[in-house]
């Protein structure tokens, strides 16, 4: 970590101390793989507490990605905010994304059918926040606007149903 980083991450930390903990949307850092826990989803937020239906076995894992709900981030490579992997299991599964503050986000939620970490398109599964219909001419990409949502400080509930070729 450069002299720079350390001195504008202790800004930032200095910053969030001096405003009860809250921590920018732009300060927030890409790629943090967390543990699940329902921890979050059981106080005051905020968080979203994701009721994720129809997975098709209990084969792989499930991988939930939250993103900043830009236009810039979505679905592009490293620019996940936290990541969360859990063994799949066939029919429902509640999963408890913590977000790092009140704001617009995304979710994108894989199923890796085989375990393998690559995306299987003929047997791996997918699903977004709010449900965008997905064809073969958007690809599994729909927009932005179709998938943002805004969470304040509540545990937001949302329902994602998966999808498979």
């Amino acid at each position: 970590m450069s002299r720079f980083t350390r001195i504008a991450a202790a800004t930032v930390a200095a910053g969030a101390m001096a405003t009860g903990g809250a921590v920018p949307v732009a300060a927030q850092q890409y790629n943090r793989e967390v543990r699940h826990s329902i921890a979050p989803c059981q106080g005051s937020g905020p968080a979203v507490w994701i009721n994720v239906t129809n997975i098709k076995n209990s084969t792989g894992k499930l991988r939930v990605q939250l993103y900043r709900g830009t236009e810039r981030d979505w679905l592009e490579d490293g620019r996940w905010l936290t990541r969360i992997e859990v063994p799949a299991r066939q029919g429902v599964m509640q999963v408890c994304m913590p977000v790092p503050a009140a704001g617009s986000y995304a979710l994108a939620i894989r199923h890796d059918a085989n375990g393998n970490g690559s995306t299987d398109i003929m047997s791996d599964g997918g699903g977004m926040s709010n449900n965008p219909s997905i064809n073969i001419f958007n690809l599994g990409r729909p927009s932005i606007n179709r998938t943002r949502f805004t969470v304040g400080r509540e545990v937001l509930p949302m329902t994602i149903r998966m999808r498979y070729m």
